[in-house]
């Protein structure tokens, strides 16, 4: 082969040898991009599913089965014990109809908005009392700390008052009812009715002497009422079981909490108006008077 072949194949092989470099450099390159690139992606991803899964950590709050249960649990929210007697008495203690002139305002100006508004926000952000008002600020958390005290206070009163409901519910089973007539005193001579049942009502005097065997002050703590206090115990035995599940539990007992009221109401309705004079009653009570005391105001914006 010449000599001058030799030359220009040897500058051939260095040439490709050299664009075989440069394309070997330029894969590595490439191949370091592609594998940065991927790594950021998948970084991406990562913070995709981390997102993903703190919004099925948020979305695991319980939620009402059904509208149904969230309904009757605003209405029996809304209806209670208060409604059977505390407004009777207030209203018939405070004008009657006037009193409620200053409660459907209050009503309408105060009560309505606020709970519409605890029901908007409870929906939206969906978190507790406590947990609402630090969202909105933490200056505000306090508010909800206050409303959960609010609450348990609530609960306990409640609870007693359930209680004296169950007692009294236990000893309905009777004929006569015993606090229907004062109690005979009987001694060696002659049997005489209670001074103390005389001088008040049969009813007043089983309240406090067979019910709650009240001490003569507040100074004397007196004996356990075993009764009442057993009493409220499954007070607290049937709250805590409607409520160990959460509201998955108390979707089921919602039907008969919230609409038990509304029966007993109509049955008290049907009994009132069965009455003698309950016309009068009726007119009585819802007649326009002047306010009882000062406090009417502050007993309806209360209530």
């Amino acid at each position: 082969m010449p000599k001058n072949s030799k030359v220009i194949k040897r500058e051939l092989d260095n040439e490709v040898i050299e664009s075989v470099k440069d394309l070997l450099s330029n894969e590595d390159s490439a191949d370091d991009a592609f594998k940065k690139s991927e790594l950021i992606v998948d970084v991406q991803g990562d913070k995709y599913t981390d997102d993903e899964e703190e919004s099925e950590v948020k979305d695991e709050r319980p939620a009402w089965n059904s509208k149904r249960h969230y309904i009757l649990a605003q209405i029996g929210f809304s209806v209670g014990l208060g409604n059977v007697w505390r407004f009777p008495y207030l209203c018939q203690k405070n004008g009657g109809g006037a009193y409620l002139v200053p409660y459907f305002i209050l009503l309408m100006v105060i009560g309505i908005p606020l709970y519409f508004l605890e029901l908007a926000v409870g929906q939206k952000i969906r978190r507790g009392s406590i947990g609402v008002w630090n969202y909105i600020s933490p200056k505000l958390g306090g508010i909800g700390f206050s409303s959960l005290i609010v609450c348990f206070l609530v609960a306990l009163y409640y609870n007693v008052v359930i209680g004296w409901s169950l007692f009294y519910f236990s000893q309905s089973f009777q004929n006569p009812l015993p606090w229907d007539q004062c109690p005979l005193v009987k001694n060696a001579s002659h049997t005489f009715v209670e001074p103390e049942c005389e001088k008040s009502s049969a009813t007043t005097y089983y309240w406090y002497r067979k019910a709650l065997n009240i001490s003569s002050s507040i100074s004397e703590g007196g004996g356990l009422q075993w009764k009442m206090g057993l009493c409220l115990l499954v007070a607290w035995v049937l709250v805590c079981s409607a409520m160990v599940k959460g509201i998955q539990s108390c979707g089921k007992i919602i039907y008969i909490s919230s609409l038990l009221p509304f029966v007993v109401l109509f049955c008290f309705l049907v009994r009132a108006l069965l009455l003698n004079g309950s016309v009068d009653g009726i007119r009585h009570m819802f007649t326009p008077k002047k306010f009882g005391n000062d406090h009417s105001i502050f007993e309806s914006r209360h209530h």
